[in-house]
């Protein structure tokens, strides 16, 4: 079965920091970027608590609470995709953290316009953090606490290069770059 990611630029919320996050069945990794969504950096792992039958517990509210504290206008959630493009048995999993982020915003009376949450490809992310983490000498014990939000990071990084090129038509790396005329 195909899944659909969102793509960018349809309805964007404009410039402010977008939150992603890499959804798993013990941990979820968060990212942030930049005010003027160009980067992402890596916030924290948050404890995966509420499970598909429980009401919201703490992960949600620290979630809610991240999506406050940095005033974020959009929220990137990691679809896990094959290389096929086919759903993983992870799918669920991230369409119910989405579906409770955006239930709670949505019953939110302190934000006047609720971000909206979207579902982000993020086929091999956790493959390339993993990679990289090794390469960089971070010890395996280390690198679960760290590799969600690794990954996090390269979901929202996606994200953020692919509605620059949506909006802008050219991709952040070659901003600098000018087409002169001959």
């Amino acid at each position: 079965m195909a899944v659909e990611p969102d793509k960018p630029g349809a309805d964007d919320p404009g410039s402010g920091r977008r939150l992603g996050l890499d959804v798993g069945t013990v941990r979820i990794g968060v990212a942030v970027s930049d005010r003027d969504a160009r980067l992402a950096m890596p916030v924290e792992t948050v404890r995966r608590e509420t499970g598909f039958k429980d009401r919201d517990k703490g992960d949600i509210d620290r979630l809610l609470e991240l999506i406050h504290e940095y005033d974020v206008v959009e929220v990137a959630v990691g679809l896990p995709r094959d290389l096929k493009g086919n759903g993983s048995s992870s799918v669920k999993h991230a369409k119910e953290i989405a579906f409770r982020i955006r239930r709670r915003l949505a019953k939110d009376d302190t934000i006047n316009t609720p971000p909206p949450v979207r579902m982000v490809d993020e086929r091999l992310t956790t493959v390339v953090a993993s990679s990289a983490l090794r390469a960089s000498g971070v010890s395996e014990r280390r690198g679960r606490s760290v590799i969600d939000q690794a990954a996090a990071v390269e979901i929202l990084q996606s994200w953020l290069d692919a509605r620059h090129f949506a909006l802008n038509g050219h991709s952040p790396s070659n901003l600098g770059d000018e087409v002169r005329e001959p």
